[in-house]
């Protein structure tokens, strides 16, 4: 007798990311969500009843993708100040405007723009800090994507809280509301080593510690950050964190691009992980984070968008597309961050930041069903040598066709489907886009 499953994937190639390389001729199948076996195409339909089978020909089935740096609801401002240093950014357009405009109604309609900008370029999870994380999350529950949720601090005041006191309380309140939710996980979210005190850091540190939780934080981002922090200091930001404490497996340093080789080892040292958004840097440019040195050392790195207004595009396909061929410039190595390491950082390695791996990050018995298939058919991409080369230099997220969340369909033949409540569908999204466009600019 054949055993039940509920959808049987046929691709060209499995891509499983553990172990590298892809698998032709393979079947993943799947039942309440999660991964249940991958063999052989012929081997499945002799083994499995599935309500479902999907032929997938000419592509390849990878990893949902796990963007482990973003800002959502920042899609809102996407484009509202570009072409600007960080800082001139920050406090001259950025920071005022949230000031603002932003509000719950703000998050959710920016989280939901951008989790479906995400979805249909093949993005699963994401890594998420910003105001008003409760309405982040119900708008990533709304749309049906996985998201790591971030309690947020800061020392001065927002739309969204008073103080850094205010901020903690409210995010402890948000992660007991949807601790349950079986999409949602949690980090906490300290902004920069330049928005938060000392004592304010030796709060969170004993809170992540007592929680289990991730710390999830902007480091080393401009040269201005480090020297600032030497003058107010006497040490640069990392030695300043580490002196208190805040390194180790659970510590994620976004962006991390003026480092030098002690503090490469430091990271190294502590098992600490980096979100290389390698688009923002350059864009605001801010540098090119030392990936090579990262690699050498043996620092575990994802690949971040970051927000939506910095990038401007949250496309983890070009990031890691980019992020190797700056590796390789800068090394003058072309054998630097090959396809299957920036594959494997894009699923693998951000869900191993997150504490996630044991559920995401590959195709394998036993987690959850969070997966893409990307067309490789297009003339763009004949012929077809290496599936895995072809993902990173070849593909884009327009080549993504289907895309599954926990098992539920969330892309079918490149259309977005079950975005939630009311029928949410793209003309209400980019309605909604516009009324805040209108607000942002009267």
């Amino acid at each position: 007798m054949k055993a039940p499953a509920d959808l049987i994937l046929l691709p060209q190639w499995v891509v499983p990311v553990e172990p590298d390389g892809a698998l032709a001729d393979h079947a993943v199948v799947i039942q309440d969500g999660r991964i249940l076996d991958v063999l052989p195409a012929a081997a499945a339909e002799a083994r499995y009843d599935a309500a479902q089978t999907l032929a997938l020909p000419g592509q390849a089935l990878i990893p949902g993708l796990v963007n482990l740096h973003g800002h959502a609801a920042m899609s809102l401002l996407r484009g509202f100040a570009d072409d600007r240093p960080l800082m001139t950014w920050l406090h001259e357009h950025i920071w005022p405007a949230e000031k603002k405009h932003v509000s719950e109604a703000f998050v959710r309609d920016g989280t939901l723009l951008a989790a479906a900008e995400m979805l249909a370029g093949g993005i699963t999870t994401c890594n998420d800090m910003y105001f008003f994380p409760q309405a982040a999350g119900e708008a990533f529950l709304q749309a049906g994507m996985r998201a790591t949720l971030g309690i947020i601090v800061l020392e001065f005041p927002s739309a969204y809280a008073s103080d850094a006191d205010d901020y903690l309380a409210k995010g402890l309140a948000m992660r007991d509301e949807l601790k349950d939710e079986p999409l949602l996980s949690f980090t906490f979210a300290p902004h920069a080593p330049y928005t938060i005190s000392d004592a304010t850091f030796g709060r969170i540190n004993t809170l992540a510690e007592q929680l289990s939780l991730p710390i999830h934080i902007h480091i080393h981002e401009t040269a201005d950050e480090v020297r600032d922090s030497l003058k107010q200091y006497g040490v640069r930001p990392l030695e300043r964190l580490a002196g208190l404490g805040l390194l180790g497996p659970n510590f994620i340093g976004v962006h991390a691009i003026h480092m030098n080789d002690a503090e490469i080892d430091l990271l190294a040292q502590n098992g600490c992980h980096v979100a290389h958004c390698p688009t923002a840097g350059l864009k605001l440019g801010s540098g090119i984070a030392p990936v090579n040195r990262f690699m050498a050392a043996g620092v575990n790195f994802g690949f971040g968008t970051d927000g939506p207004a910095s990038n401007n595009r949250l496309d983890l396909f070009g990031e890691m597309r980019l992020a190797s061929l700056l590796a390789k410039g800068a090394s003058g190595d072309a054998a630097s961050l090959p396809a299957a390491a920036a594959l494997k950082a894009a699923t693998l390695d951000a869900a191993r930041a997150l504490n996630l791996d044991n559920r995401i990050g590959s195709i394998v018995p036993g987690k959850r069903a969070d997966l893409v298939a990307v067309d490789l058919r297009a003339l763009s991409s004949q012929p077809v040598f290496d599936p895995v080369s072809h993902l990173v230099y070849v593909a884009g997220r327009e080549s993504v066709t289907h895309v599954w969340v926990d098992g539920k369909l969330k892309l079918n033949d490149r259309r977005l489907v079950d975005l939630g409540q009311n029928d949410l569908n793209i003309d209400d999204l980019n309605a909604r886009a516009s009324y805040w466009r209108t607000k942002l600019t009267a």
